[in-house]
């Protein structure tokens, strides 16, 4: 876990949240996107830091003009928390201050990005797992050789079929689907085959 000298708490409901909430300075919400209408929880504990998965979903889109929480946003997929260098945005210019703070009591370097779907990192790697797709799609190379051609030659932790495993490939073509769909840009058009593997994923969940 990444921060190891804190306190942690895990809620599987929103109730459970908000008892939580009266007693906590910092709160990771992993599944905003799906349930939006909590961000409203989180403005009745404006003191309270809420960093919000806001991987498919920017935060301004996702707070729609709420000023009275604390908000930030970082990328909940898995792999990404628990890097040294946080991601984060923020959704005012003031909140940066607090982020600094919060962010040494964490025990966590960090990094503001624009509030842009997939960040910059998760960006980077999205497309490189799909461009991974297409290689094998089209029989250039095989899955293991090019998780080993990416680790010896970008010195990347993990391949990107690797990678795409431990993320997950229902998260990974969210994320694809998300940033096609913010940008237009081909670079994130869903391979075909990634695609069929992701469907082939649904039936077997």
């Amino acid at each position: 876990m990444k921060f190891k000298e804190q306190t942690v708490s895990l809620a599987t409901h929103y109730q459970e949240a908000k008892e939580m909430l009266k007693q906590s300075d910092v709160v990771f919400d992993f599944a905003i996107a799906k349930n939006p209408e909590q961000i409203q929880l989180y403005s009745e504990f404006p003191k309270v830091v809420a960093f919000l998965n806001t991987t498919t979903k920017s935060l301004a889109d996702l707070c729609k003009g709420n000023q009275r929480g604390t908000f930030v946003g970082f990328c909940g997929l898995p792999t990404f928390l628990n890097r040294p260098l946080l991601e984060v945005c923020v959704q005012k210019k003031e909140n940066e201050e607090i982020l600094r703070s919060t962010c040494q009591k964490l025990g966590t370097e960090f990094i503001v990005v624009d509030d842009r779907i997939g960040f910059v990192t998760p960006r980077v790697i999205a497309m490189i797992i799909n461009e991974a797709y297409f290689t094998v799609e089209e029989g250039t190379a095989s899955r293991a050789d090019i998780d080993l051609a990416m680790k010896l030659g970008t010195n990347y932790p993990y391949g990107p079929f690797e990678w795409c495993s431990k993320i997950g490939i229902v998260e990974v073509h969210g994320l694809l689907e998300a940033l096609y769909n913010d940008t237009k840009d081909e670079r994130y058009k869903i391979c075909s085959f990634l695609h069929t593997e992701y469907l082939n994923g649904l039936t077997t969940r």
